[in-house]
């Protein structure tokens, strides 16, 4: 079965479950859509990674990672490789002195994994002719990180300087839900100014 690489085109809450998020895979040569709905523990360690915040401490696909990386374990691919009654499978490829070994996962792990990683993730045809979806073209392109969250008035009475420290806060106090936010509206903020 030939794979099909997925790119992550963007990470928000999920529209139909108000306590999860909703990560969505793109494939990187077509348009199909791959949104999968995830928890919100692995949705801050994906954005986390993918922000490239440093935490005080590990997270746990942190540990993990460094785990992997004691022993030269590398790891070489992500591959959602099934779907089963709504809920996706997923593989980590890895590699020890050239000996391949898979590892099983939670696919939204598997992400967090493959952002650490920073190697390609794979689906195959079927589960996106499954569970696939073709959005229509936009203006916006998509983007490597979370999607802005309106902060409505939450903000807005601060500073840049003010915001900054505050984000230097609460990473310290590892709440990195609100750090997402903060750094949200610095960069729409920095994004006006230009």
């Amino acid at each position: 079965m030939k794979k099909i690489e997925l790119e992550i085109v963007t990470l928000s809450h999920s529209i139909s479950q108000s306590h999860n998020y909703a990560v969505v895979l793109g494939e990187l040569e077509g348009n199909r859509k791959l949104p999968i709905v995830i928890g919100s523990f692995e949705a801050q360690a994906i954005a986390v990674a993918m922000e490239k915040m440093n935490p005080n401490r590990p997270l746990t696909h942190d540990l993990f990672k460094n785990t992997l990386d004691t022993f030269d374990i590398e790891i070489k691919e992500v591959v959602i490789n099934n779907l089963l009654d709504g809920i996706f499978y997923a593989r980590l490829i890895c590699n020890r002195n050239g000996e391949t070994i898979e590892i099983d996962s939670r696919t939204s792990d598997a992400i967090a994994m493959a952002v650490r990683a920073n190697c390609p993730i794979y689906t195959f045809d079927f589960i996106l002719e499954s569970a696939g979806v073709v959005l229509e073209e936009t203006e916006e392109k998509p983007v490597a990180g979370v999607k802005k969250e309106k902060t409505g008035g939450t903000f807005n009475q601060y500073s840049i300087d003010q915001l900054t420290k505050m984000l230097e806060e609460v990473l310290a106090d590892e709440d990195y839900e609100k750090a997402a936010k903060i750094r949200d509206e610095i960069n729409k903020r920095k994004e006006t100014n230009q």
